[in-house]
């Protein structure tokens, strides 16, 4: 497929124009680089070299995390590995100097699934040239730099509405096979019941099947990713927390809250546990730790409870207070399981 002799050829094109110092035109998504980022990166970079007229520049998608952190990808392991693109192939933030690249004027990028960069590549936003996102804007661009910003479910449906307003033949069977998990995942087999498919979701979905019938079923693609998406099995403690992570951080102290995706029975049986946590708390520096267990029961309904890990047991109590009612009582060495929902 011409998708995948483009991504296997990534390495090999940028390494070409960094020693030849030409332009490099990269494709990224955001920083939690979830499927619908990196789907989006790889196809409309994937597009943009297809389609340019006499191209000058090396169109490279970025997944913007490091190399490490991709086996934690773990629904996107799942697609790109069902398809034959192996993660030797692909391009990660620490494999691109993109600073180095922008300094020395051979930089353009393009954002996908997210519109303003973090505080720390602020010096790249010169280098912005279109944008591609499905959120709200929180900032104007200059009027060189197209911007599309719809409120759709998945930014893979824009990518698939670019794609499909070029020349007949671009989109292949395995770009084809990529936007459709993505949409399906992203809009929850668009049920209209999860309040997040609109209409060009749909349509695109529609518009992908269309073209080449011999897609998955809609529902087989689904169970499949989600399941992926929920698949744990492979992972330690430390990436289990990794995984799916948001802090809060205050003056004194940090607050670290991670979706685990198993029972709240299973992880705290997990050999180890309290040792795990205690060092991760300290390696990253994190006051207390909140891990919210999310498990599904025979219905698809989500079940969640939450324990509470600190070393200091003032805080321990105070964010389980927090967290429900009545105070629940402390557990083993530091750890409250808490609320449930």
């Amino acid at each position: 497929a011409a998708m995948e002799r483009f991504v296997q050829g990534n390495r090999a094109a940028l390494q070409d124009h960094v020693w030849r110092h030409q332009e490099i035109h990269v494709v990224m998504g955001n920083e939690a680089c979830d499927l619908d980022s990196t789907v989006s990166a790889l196809a409309l970079a994937y597009f943009l070299a297809q389609t340019t007229p006499a191209p000058k520049a090396a169109f490279i998608p970025v997944l913007n995390i490091p190399r490490a952190e991709f086996a934690l990808r773990t629904e996107t392991r799942f697609l790109l590995g069902e398809q034959g693109i192996a993660a030797a192939s692909l391009i990660f933030r620490d494999e691109i100097d993109l600073g180095g690249l922008h300094r020395a004027g051979l930089l353009s990028l393009t954002l996908v699934d997210h519109h303003v960069l973090p505080g720390a590549d602020a010096a790249l936003e010169e280098a912005v040239v279109e944008v591609l996102d499905h959120r709200p804007l929180e900032r104007d661009r200059a009027p060189s730099c197209p911007v599309t910003a719809e409120l759709v479910g998945s930014c893979a449906t824009l990518v698939t509405e670019r794609i499909a307003q070029g020349p007949p033949g671009v989109l292949d069977r395995l770009t084809a096979t990529l936007l459709h998990g993505t949409i399906l995942l992203d809009c929850v087999n668009l049920s209209p019941a999860a309040g997040k498919v609109t209409p060009r979701d749909v349509a695109c979905v529609s518009l992908l099947e269309d073209r080449f019938p011999e897609l998955p079923a809609r529902d087989t693609i689904f169970k499949a990713l989600q399941a992926a998406k929920f698949d744990v099995s492979g992972l330690t403690t430390e990436q289990m927390l990794r995984k799916d992570l948001k802090v809060l951080s205050g003056d004194e102290l940090a607050l670290a809250i991670s979706a685990i995706y198993v029972d709240l029975e299973t992880f705290l049986r997990r050999p180890g546990l309290l040792q795990d946590l205690d060092a991760f708390c300290k390696a990253q520096g994190y006051a207390v730790l909140v891990a919210m267990t999310i498990s599904y029961n025979e219905h698809n309904e989500p079940s969640r409870q939450l324990a509470v890990y600190s070393r200091r047991e003032t805080l321990r109590s105070m964010v389980s207070d927090g967290a429900r009612h009545p105070k629940p009582l402390a557990w083993g060495a530091g750890v409250v399981p808490s609320c449930s929902t």
